[in-house]
């Protein structure tokens, strides 16, 4: 299995593993909210994360980019947490559907005014952490990469098309350079 750990070489990695919990949760909790759009279970991801991050901590402060491999496991996990969220609400308009087999037609969406956060909320999960790890939290193209765990073109061409359909979720005559600032605004907690 592995060597066994001397209680001196504990106490370092939990200093270790102290001293990144205390230089990143912030900034991981900030990536969770951005991502899922929920304040409330952004420090639970955050926290979930970090806990992740210390079974595995050997290997983390091992890695290339541990915060890379931190905001990835942050990413994961809000993709779950998306993904239970879509289920559970398929499940529950399959419980109340009409029954008898009449033509339902779905509200149209009338809001005049989509705030930034609402129109991340309505990207798909990889366009959203692409355009909010690019503009958000400032990584490059390779960072960004090697967080999501894609290529270099997948980024840009995500994070492309998300800035284009930000743009026209939050209307016509929003310039990409706006978008691009409203979406930055986010990484200190600002809005538009």
């Amino acid at each position: 299995m592995g060597q066994p750990v001397e209680v001196g070489d504990t106490d370092a990695a939990a200093a270790e593993f102290h001293a990144f919990f205390e230089a990143h949760y912030a900034e991981l909790a900030r990536l969770a909210h951005l991502l899922t759009g929920e304040a409330d279970a952004a420090d639970d991801l955050a926290a979930d994360a970090l806990l992740a991050l210390w079974h595995r901590w050997d290997r983390v402060r091992d890695a290339d980019h541990p915060v890379a491999y931190a905001r990835g496991v942050v990413a994961n996990l809000a993709r779950s947490r998306i993904r239970s969220a879509v289920r559970e609400r398929r499940r529950i308009a399959l419980f109340w559907a009409p029954r008898g087999g009449g033509d339902a037609v779905d509200d149209p969406d009338v809001s005049a005014v989509v705030d930034v956060q609402g129109a991340l909320r309505r990207l798909p999960f990889r366009k959203r952490a692409c355009v909010v790890l690019r503009h958000a939290f400032d990584l490059s193209e390779r960072d960004t990469s090697l967080v999501l765990g894609i290529s270099v073109g997948t980024v840009k061409s995500q994070t492309s098309r998300a800035v284009a359909e930000l743009q026209r979720l939050l209307g016509p005559d929003t310039p990409a350079a706006h978008v691009r600032v409203a979406v930055a605004a986010q990484r200190s907690g600002g809005s538009q």
